[in-house]
């Protein structure tokens, strides 16, 4: 971890340094900002201003919770081998370690206060979230799974949100990670606007984080920041000033296994505190620690590309690009073996590898996608030739990421609805590529290319009743198909 100040060893953090690696406060990565290009335009009936989708979310309905009160502990040990298995890899904050004291202790508090309480209603509700899969495959007309254990948990929420402390921080996280799997993008952000202020306080002094919660407020903070991120790169929301600690914040190390407390709450464990007691196993942070690091390249794309009024002409853009997609190399080569994904178009049975192969390849669609502009600006510029091995880098990337559209479930829990937005800018791209001499003849035929597009326009029609901003999305690409093909029919472009 060269370069990198660890925890223990900070002085002060008031005036930590600026990153690189900063999301712009103003920028054009979104997708609602390709519906300005040449070509994409002609294809959407009106003009969207790229503030659309921020303002569907903000006059959205608030969330309804059950009417019925209350709560079922029968499948505890299920649920929390769930969240264990297939929620904690992709968020790594919470200590299997602790779980059973922390379990202990809500159930010797009936569930009704305390941050321990909150905690294990949580991981309760994102492991019965992820037990069932996909929301998307959720009957609109059921409740999402756990959302009674998260309804409880936020009846307790406002109580633990007064408090600034690393355990509230830690449950404010997995709440924001719930309203994520509800697609509620915008709630998700309030909560981690709040985690956010609680450990820029705590972080101001190391003194305020005793050495016990050391490693949880990385996990914590990282979580806050990537998270931060993404929603960052797709509204125009304020941001947090959280990332201005990012070079100070050392990366997440192992949690440390702790030996058995004897304690008075020990005589309050139950049956189920034994059942769920061996439900947990071990832990693993390769895609936490992968996942960190690809999250501040896609930061640093949109910091040296994609910042409003950028003055980049396509000579200064080639060194940039270069060094981006070098930097993006290096991140593949450097992951482990176990979470490495084949580059080839193998298919995948390990989710984690799945998801960082998508991202992998939305990462290098946004490093040359500069190049695809200047052809559709400027027709001729597809005759140079270094313009040209650059668009078909961005194509190649993109339809790797649009082939086989059912893999981006397997990050649906954190990720539908950002993987949803991904899917709708790479799809307008290459709708926009069909449209231009210079590009078609580097897509695949036309039927493959028509059948990408029908299974993307498939895939998030069935996300569509989950938010207004993927109700608007889907109604776009829908729209821009079918005034493409008329275009395509009119000029007898196809290839």
């Amino acid at each position: 971890m060269s370069g990198r100040t660890s925890v223990a060893g900070l002085g002060s953090w008031v005036n930590p340094p600026t990153s690189i690696s900063t999301m712009p406060k103003v920028h054009t990565t979104p997708a609602l900002h390709l519906l300005q290009w040449p070509l994409i335009r002609d294809l959407v009936a009106r003009p969207y201003d790229p503030q659309t989708l921020l303002q569907l979310e903000m006059a959205r309905e608030p969330l309804r919770f059950p009417s019925a009160a209350g709560f079922d502990l029968s499948n505890t040990t299920t649920y929390v081998q769930s969240f264990f298995e297939r929620v904690n890899v992709w968020y790594a904050c919470v200590n299997p370690y602790t779980w059973t004291r922390y379990y202990s202790k809500a159930v010797s508090l009936g569930f009704r206060e305390g941050p321990e309480s909150c905690l294990v209603l949580l991981v309760l509700a994102l492991g019965s979230a992820s037990h069932y899969g996909s929301i998307s495959f959720i009957p609109s007309d059921m409740d999402p799974p756990g959302l009674p254990y998260f309804a409880t948990a936020w009846n307790l929420l406002p109580s633990v949100m007064m408090r600034n402390s690393v355990l509230a921080a830690q449950c404010i996280i997995l709440a924001s990670a719930y309203l994520f799997y509800l697609v509620r993008p915008l709630e998700a952000w309030t909560l981690l606007s709040n985690a956010s202020m609680k450990l820029q306080l705590l972080f101001g002094d190391p003194a305020r984080v005793p050495l016990q919660w050391r490693e949880l407020s990385v996990r914590v903070y990282w979580n806050a920041l990537l998270y931060e991120s993404d929603l960052l790169a797709e509204l125009d929301l304020p941001h947090s000033g959280i990332v201005h600690f990012e070079e100070v914040v050392d990366l997440p190390g192992g949690f440390e296994e702790e030996e058995d407390e004897e304690d008075d709450e020990a005589d309050n464990e139950d049956r189920q505190t034994s059942l769920v007691e061996g439900s947990v196993g071990r832990e693993e942070l390769w895609y936490f620690l992968a996942e960190i690091a690809l999250r501040r390249l896609l930061n640093r794309v949109s910091h040296m590309i994609y910042q409003k009024d950028n003055s980049l002409t396509l000579g200064s853009l080639g060194p940039i690009v270069s060094e981006l997609d070098f930097q993006l190399s290096q991140w593949y080569e450097s992951l482990p073996q176990p979470v490495q994904f084949p580059l080839s178009h193998t298919p995948i049975s390990n989710p984690v590898q799945t998801v960082l192969r998508l991202r992998y390849y939305a990462c290098r669609t946004i490093i040359y996608r500069p190049y695809i502009l200047a052809v559709f600006e400027n027709e001729h510029a597809a005759t140079d030739q270094v313009v040209r091995e650059c668009c078909r880098r961005c194509l190649e990337a993109t339809l790797r990421q649009l082939e086989n559209i059912t893999s981006h479930r397997e990050g649906h829990l954190p990720y539908l609805w950002q993987g949803a937005l991904s899917m709708v800018s790479q799809t307008l791209l290459i709708m926009g590529a069909t449209m231009s001499p210079g590009l078609s003849t580097l897509l695949p035929p036309g039927f493959r290319v028509d059948a990408i597009i029908s299974s993307v326009m498939a895939e998030v029609e069935r996300y569509a009743h989950l938010a207004p901003s993927l109700k608007l999305s889907a109604e776009i690409i829908r729209d821009a198909e079918k005034r493409r093909q008329i275009c395509l029919r009119s000029t007898s472009r196809r290839v």
